[in-house]
């Protein structure tokens, strides 16, 4: 078994889950339509990513410019490479709140319906090989806005003592809750991938994450958040803050990190399993911190406005418990925190963003 197959091959986390297991010697066999554009622009393409990784791993990539809705093609894909399959990653995603509410027809056959399309095609013609889902938080709804939060002078912070002081486990109910359109989508999609595990025997994983970043972002407003905090910074663009008094927290994991996980998993798969997965404690900011940390780390002020109105269904506080996942695989551990993140952002970035 050689063969990765990765959707959204050029995007953040696909990439990078490329990089990393065709360097480790697997042919790699990445779907990637760039639909990215198509949700936020030509700032969200992700063809120069795709470029990217076709002259980084030269003959250990093949790319398919191909539709994860597209249920024929997919299956036919998952056959032409059999029991040659030794691991899929599916990243491909419609990504964003604001973009799914205009168009829930798409969002949902891109998140949910195509995911049922990799899960079935992987369930005839591989269904030994470890699947990987890249999940959300988003699945818990705004059912994280419940918890007792207090304001402090940057953010705000649940309330000492609490049973998730330390992050929100997967205890926590996904039911009777404002899950935005997308949030719905990815709940579906979710639940399919844990279901294809228990009913099926598929060794299956759903990531649920809350930030998930890097260098390699095609950053843009409606999704992308440090990225894109580190874009205006550098682009001199300006930037909006949606409510809570820019307050909001987000743990970020690193992508580097995020596929580290990916890989304790592949070489150690277990069945329908789900797990929080992000910064944590260990890297986490506030939208007001993180513009803070970006105006340091590029010695100049962002061009920043406030609006009352925050987007709906919008954390105000998300610090994911690793724990679940930390147990079952001890060897794991984060290596980038939010100012390491920012950093790399700014250094690999100049070209692309500077203003």
């Amino acid at each position: 078994m050689t063969v990765a197959i990765i959707t959204g091959a050029a995007g953040l986390i696909g990439s990078e889950a490329a990089l990393h297991f065709g360097g480790l010697g697997l042919d790699v066999v990445g779907m990637d339509n760039d639909m990215r554009r198509v949700f936020f622009g030509a700032d969200g393409s992700t063809d120069w990513n795709r470029q990217r990784l076709q002259a980084q791993l030269g003959g250990a990539y093949t790319h398919f410019d191909l539709d994860i809705r597209d249920r024929d093609e997919v299956m036919r894909l998952f056959a032409r490479y059999g029991n040659d399959i030794g691991l899929v990653v599916h990243t491909a995603a419609q990504p964003s709140h604001d973009w799914a509410a205009g168009d829930p027809f798409t969002d949902f056959d891109v998140n949910a319906v195509g995911t049922l399309n990799v899960l079935q095609a992987c369930r005839v013609s591989s269904p030994t090989a470890p699947f990987v889902f890249t999940s959300t938080n988003k699945v818990y709804g705004d059912r994280p806005n419940c918890l007792p939060l207090v304001e402090r002078d940057t953010r705000w912070e649940i309330e000492p003592g609490h049973t998730y002081q330390y992050g929100i486990r997967e205890d926590m109910s996904i039911d009777t809750c404002l899950h935005s359109v997308f949030g719905a989508s990815k709940v579906a999609a979710d639940v399919m991938v844990q279901e294809y595990g228990r009913y099926f025997d598929l060794p299956t994983a759903c990531f649920r994450g809350g930030t998930l970043t890097g260098p390699q972002h095609s950053a843009a407003q409606l999704h992308g958040f440090l990225g894109y905090v580190m874009k205006c910074a550098m682009s001199r663009t300006p930037y909006t803050i949606f409510g809570y008094g820019g307050k909001q927290v987000r743990d970020a994991i690193h992508c580097a990190d995020l596929i580290s996980a990916f890989d304790r998993f592949w070489r150690v798969p277990r069945v329908a399993e789900v797990y929080n997965i992000g910064g944590g404690r260990f890297s986490n900011c506030s939208v007001i911190e993180a513009i803070t940390l970006a105006e340091k780390i590029t010695r100049q002020e962002m061009d920043w406005s406030y609006s009352e109105t925050n987007r709906t269904g919008d954390h105000i506080w998300w610090i994911g418990d690793n724990g679940r996942f930390a147990g079952h695989y001890p060897g794991w551990r984060l290596e980038h925190n939010v100012d390491d993140i920012l950093t790399e952002m700014f250094e690999a970035n100049a070209e692309r963003w500077s203003g």
